[in-house]
């Protein structure tokens, strides 16, 4: 175990944990930014205004963000802020069932788009409610990024 240990050790990616958090800031930008722009390009397609279906997929990413998302930025960051490495693995800014949770999420993302079982009004509105509180809490992150200490 010693050798593995050592090994793993040696060529960790490890960061200091303010780049960490901005690390983490720029993985939740991209993915909000991701969903919000697939949401709004595909709801931009659809014959119909947008404007109306925009607005209320924001304002329930909204209400997502303040009853969910801004508890599990903050939860992560403060995790960031609190892990006893002084350079912790660059890939730790999320915990391993946060990377399942992710790996699911994702690949149920695909599945429901490639397969077409669900209309692309729907998804392009469900894009946007995700992506909303995805992207702001990203700046939880860039504050902590921002304001870190040792």
């Amino acid at each position: 175990m010693g050798l593995e240990n050592s090994f793993f050790q040696k060529y960790k990616p490890g960061v200091p944990k303010r780049y960490l958090l901005f690390f983490a800031a720029f993985i939740w930008t991209f993915a909000g930014g991701m969903l919000l722009f697939r949401g709004f390009y595909f709801l931009s397609n659809l014959s119909e205004t947008i404007w109306s279906y925009s607005f209320v997929s924001i304002l329930a990413g909204l209400i997502f963000y303040i009853l969910v998302f801004s508890h599990v930025s903050l939860k992560h960051s403060l995790r960031i802020v609190n892990l006893s490495e002084e350079r912790p693995c660059l890939f730790s800014f999320f915990s391993w069932s946060s990377y399942a949770m992710m790996f699911v999420m994702i690949s149920l993302g695909v599945i429901v788009r490639i397969s077409g079982i669900i209309s692309m009004k729907y998804l392009a509105e469900f894009y946007i409610t995700m992506g909303t509180p995805l992207f702001l809490s990203a700046f939880r992150f860039y504050y902590f990024g921002f304001n870190f200490n040792r």
